[in-house]
């Protein structure tokens, strides 16, 4: 038995290695594409591709009479807040540096922990709440030179943090529901929940109106620009998101599925390692030194957490 939990253990981290090198390829992906595109218009691309994927891996986990789910008001939940998270992300990925939107996004282990007591019922001492403490202190260290500067970002900067929050609930809640439903379902109802918001956000702002008011930010233009055919050397690029979708759809919910939130949460931070080496490979990014400062205070934090969970 030991054995056996060992074993999915160390799946659940495997998964969560996989899925954040596809993750780190998406974003690198998206940041390349906003200048020209809408966010809405991406990833309705990206989720069409995405669902198609996860569909055939549907079919060998139940087929689809396994999307008929218990508890279906909190897989909506989960979907609204993933689509959240990643709507917040990429909205602060086009006005900041990649490295520096995902060091502030690696709060959400972090969140995970504190969610974990209420949601999950895992036991969460005295001693990692203080390391969670010590975490959100690494967040204010990336923060301070923006909110300090005249030319800061201003709201911006909060927009990784919100999205840490958010995807910090779909990591509880995947934890939760999956061991009900299996990970193709988990990400297939992600897939849709995708596809249904882009619709949504199309009808109401797909004719650009809103991105041509003046005073606009980069961010918000991103969010609500016109839809626009796409362009042949782009499509490649589109039909990989969907590839990268349907991977990461599937590895993350088996990484929930399989390990404790708590264990795997932290191997979120090899995110930010490739978040590093795309933005300055590609994007000729370089973060500030606090950033460094703050994404290491962070990411101690988050080591501790897995040291005390494997003492317990």
């Amino acid at each position: 038995m030991e054995n056996s939990a060992q074993h999915r253990t160390l799946l659940g981290v495997m998964f969560m290695s996989i899925g954040m090198f596809c993750i780190s390829l998406n974003d690198m992906a998206v940041k390349a594409l906003s200048g020209g595109y809408p966010l809405h218009e991406i990833v309705l691309i990206r989720s069409v591709i995405g669902i198609c994927i996860t569909v055939g891996l549907l079919r060998f986990e139940g087929g689809f009479a396994a999307l008929r789910v218990q508890q279906p008001g909190l897989h909506v939940a989960r979907a609204l807040c993933i689509v959240f998270a990643n709507s917040a992300f990429y909205a602060a990925i086009v006005a900041m540096p990649l490295a520096t939107a995902s060091a502030i996004y690696f709060v959400a282990p972090l969140f995970v922990t504190l969610l974990a007591i209420p949601v999950l019922g895992e036991a969460v001492g005295p001693r990692r709440i203080a390391a969670v403490s010590v975490g959100f202190i690494g967040v204010l260290v990336i923060l301070w030179p923006e909110l300090d500067s005249a030319a800061g970002l201003g709201w911006v900067t909060a927009l990784p943090v919100m999205a840490a929050a958010g995807y910090a609930v779909t990591s509880v809640l995947t934890r939760k529901l999956g061991a009900a439903a299996p990970a193709s379902v988990l990400a297939f109802n992600l897939q849709a929940a995708f596809i249904l918001s882009s619709l949504a956000v199309y009808l109401i702002a797909g004719d650009g109106r809103f991105a041509a008011q003046e005073g606009i930010s980069e961010s918000s233009r991103f969010l609500l620009r016109a839809w626009v055919w796409p362009e042949r050397a782009d499509l490649p690029v589109l039909a990989g998101l969907g590839l990268l979708s349907g991977i990461v759809g599937y590895s993350m919910s088996q990484a929930y599925r399989m390990a404790a939130a708590a264990v795997v949460a932290p191997f979120e931070y090899l995110l930010l390692i490739y978040s590093l080496f795309w933005g300055w490979t590609v994007f000729g990014e370089w973060p500030k030194p606090t950033v460094f400062l703050g994404a290491a205070i962070i990411v101690l934090a988050g080591v501790y957490i897995v040291w005390r969970e494997r003492g317990k």
